[in-house]
């Protein structure tokens, strides 16, 4: 007979962040919504209306995202072909928004009217400046709050935690040239 508490056979999971509760809450929630706007759009004109808006839509939406990747490639061939010159590359006014441009066309392509609006929303100049200023500040945000560090010590961080959350301590110790072996073995001839 024990005195003492048990302990259980199997750690606490830890808790789930409020991104992986809430995102497929919020994705199911979009959804809804999107399909229940097309049936009133349906409602009060009839389907074809509703099937050339979605197909407008991708077409737009292909069009947009071909536009912004071979303004993305132009200016990548123009900064490698500076780099090969010794010159130093230059900043190009036109080659911000890219990202945005082709996240805006791909809302379009998106069946449904809200992600078709908030993809309109995207190609519009002023939105996509603001947009990427505000993550660009919070990006640097985010590695003044990390510390110092390298990428190179997150990899190293990342592999000494085990996916059961215990740390595995450790020291790699390497022999130097003129050290000799502590078990020497024979060779493997036969």
């Amino acid at each position: 007979m024990t005195t003492g508490a048990q302990t259980p056979r199997y750690p606490a999971r830890p808790r789930r962040s409020r991104l992986r509760t809430f995102l497929p809450l919020g994705i199911a929630a979009w959804l809804v919504l999107e399909i229940w706007l097309l049936t009133v759009v349906a409602g009060a004109s009839n389907g074809l209306v509703v099937f050339l808006l979605l197909a407008a839509g991708f077409v737009l939406g292909s069009v947009v995202i071909k536009r912004a990747g071979r303004r993305a490639f132009k200016n990548l061939t123009e900064t490698l072909q500076q780099q090969q010159t010794g010159a130093m590359p230059t900043a190009r006014p036109n080659s911000e928004g890219n990202g945005l441009m082709m996240l805006g066309g791909l809302l379009l392509m998106l069946p449904g009217l809200i992600s078709d609006a908030v993809g309109l929303v995207l190609l519009i100049p002023p939105v996509q400046k603001s947009i990427s200023r505000y993550a660009e500040s919070t990006f640097e945000r985010k590695l003044r709050e990390a510390g110092s560090g390298t990428l190179g010590d997150a990899f190293q961080q990342a592999r000494m935690h085990r996916p059961d959350g215990k740390v595995v301590p450790g020291e790699v110790i390497r022999d130097e040239p003129g050290d000799t072996p502590q078990d020497p073995r024979p060779p493997l001839t036969r």
